[in-house]
């Protein structure tokens, strides 16, 4: 699947929230999600992680749905596989979630065309198959390097037009 369009400031909004669900992360300590999770955290995110068969991630408390994490989470990391995005979204619009990133950078990523309908119709601001780490002030080369590549293939997100 394509990545979809998304507006620079949605991404912005996204990233100026603080208390961040990470539906999905993964039990492997050198999966990408836990090196996004630590990443996150590192730079000051209350990060929450999602995941029925975890009870924690490096000391933090695992929700196994994102309706069960109190303080409620601003907004919500989809580290799924784009079969699980589609339950997971609902349950985001259920706990009141209104800002949704489905995780992508290789692979498939968490991106379902159904899911990014869901969200748009219900008014939830989506960001459908960005890699979080391009946006992050100071990140990595690579991850700089990639940013860059989208920019000049024209696959970088923009601002809208005022």
């Amino acid at each position: 699947m394509a990545t979809q369009s998304v507006a620079l400031e949605t991404i912005e909004e996204f990233l100026a929230q603080k208390r961040i669900a990470m539906p999905g992360i993964s039990r492997d300590p050198a999966n990408f999600s836990v090196k996004l999770f630590e990443e996150l955290c590192r730079r000051g995110y209350d990060v929450v992680p999602v995941n029925p068969n975890m009870a924690d991630v490096q000391g933090r408390r695992c929700f196994a749905r994102v309706q069960d994490i109190q303080p409620p989470a601003e907004a919500a990391l989809l580290m799924t596989s784009p079969e699980a995005t589609e339950t997971v979204v609902n349950d985001c619009a259920e706990a009141g979630i209104r800002r949704v990133w489905m995780y992508r950078a290789g692979g498939k990523g968490s991106v379902s065309a159904k899911a990014v309908a869901f969200c748009r119709e219900r008014g939830m601001q989506v960001v459908p198959g960005q890699c979080p780490f391009m946006f992050l002030p100071d990140a990595a080369g690579f991850h700089r390097f990639h940013g860059f590549v989208r920019k000049i293939t024209g696959r970088y997100p923009r601002r809208m037009a005022s």
